[in-house]
């Protein structure tokens, strides 16, 4: 393991040691506190832009496979962890957690106080850092940060949205075969890809929607032809990176089908877009919700469920002028989830997809089957 110089933007400075890709990198740091699933962190599209530190103090020890990758590649800046362990020991394991970086070119820090630096930004909040392997001088560190740009000014849905449609032939993985189940289906959809996870393919299938994905670049007029056509029966707006008021397209879009009555279901980015497009603008909270074990209540059904979580922004208390909540968080009783009223939307900001996290809140994608 080689040198990794560290700077923050808040001005400290701090060493440690290095795995996976080399090289210099800038983004914003934030802490997950999931316990396992390492490998659906690191592939999960919406961190594009984001260092992870990792609370979990070990990292590395189930190793790698390709049935765990949330995407085709690895889209965060690099991870954060206490300990980094090379010799994995799992027997679905393909290859290590090192070698699955260096591919992605995503640099791994090792060998420094996660604890420390989840405290800082529970503090001060997510702020933006470099880290390299290349330069080592705390001057020039500063200088690389302070011409960078921030993870706000820049649209990384462009970056990890699908170039090309495609048909998602998986569902649910099954513990007893090792494999994923074919789906059943008897509706479809269409997902807008802003930076979609597998497992959330998964489950939709499940549900039982043939869902075919398509790039965030697709026009409303053709997604409203093809529901006028009857070749869909809704969409879905997917999880991705970065700050939703920077993808105007994307919310004029949203306002059309929303206007022509298409039934929409958002996770995440998904659901902080049509909280924008309805015209109720998203803020950002200090330091986020990522990890695997956040309360999150039904006020439906009163029932607590214990949720996946990932996103930096959030929907505002004046929503309810036009919607109804349906999921609260407990942490700090912000919106989670969404019915709108008088009109066929749903949305929720937790992932009831998990991958990695409990399956409590699954049944959400259920109701979306339902209200097709």
């Amino acid at each position: 393991m080689q040198k990794v110089s560290l700077y923050f933007e808040n001005g400290l400075y701090l060493e440690a040691k290095s795995f996976g890709a080399e090289g210099t990198a800038v983004g914003e740091i934030v802490f997950n506190t999931s316990m396992t699933g390492y490998q659906e962190i690191v592939t999960d599209p919406s961190y594009a832009g984001q260092f992870v530190t990792f609370t979990m103090p070990e990292i590395g020890n189930v190793g790698c496979n390709a049935q765990d990758m949330e995407s085709k590649g690895a889209y965060c800046k690099g991870i954060i962890v206490r300990e980094y362990q090379p010799r994995y020991s799992n027997f679905r394991a393909e290859e290590s957690l090192d070698t699955l970086l260096k591919r992605e070119n995503v640099l791994g820090i090792t060998a420094i106080d996660t604890r420390f630096l989840t405290k800082m930004l529970r503090s001060e909040g997510a702020m933006m850092m470099v880290a390299s392997t290349e330069v080592h001088d705390k001057a020039e560190l500063k200088k690389i940060l302070s011409e960078s740009p921030r993870i706000e000014e820049i649209n990384y849905i462009e970056q990890v949205s699908t170039k090309e449609p495609y048909v998602h032939t998986e569902a649910r993985y099954n513990a007893q075969t090792f494999e994923y189940e074919k789906p059943q289906t008897s509706k479809k959809i269409i997902a807008l890809d802003f930076g979609i996870k597998r497992n959330i393919l998964n489950e939709l299938t499940h549900a039982g929607m043939e869902v075919t994905v398509v790039p965030n670049s697709m026009s409303a007029e053709e997604i409203i032809a093809k529901f006028d056509a009857k070749e869909i029966d809704g969409v879905f707006l997917s999880n991705g990176p970065g700050d939703p008021l920077i993808l105007k397209e994307e919310q004029e879009k949203i306002k059309q089908l929303i206007a022509h009555k298409i039934p929409l279901f958002g996770i995440c980015l998904g659901h902080q877009l049509l909280s924008i497009s309805h015209g109720y603008d998203t803020y950002k909270l200090k330091f986020g919700h990522h990890g695997g074990n956040h309360p999150v209540k039904n006020s439906v059904t009163g029932a607590v469920e214990i949720t996946a979580q990932n996103h930096n922004y959030n929907v505002p208390e004046n929503i309810t002028e036009v919607a109804e909540v349906t999921h609260v968080n407990l942490f700090d009783n912000t919106i989670e989830g969404l019915k709108y009223k008088d009109e066929p939307v749903m949305s929720v900001q937790h992932h009831p997809e998990a991958s990695p996290g409990p399956h409590e809140s699954a049944y959400i994608f259920s109701e979306f089957a339902k209200m097709l």
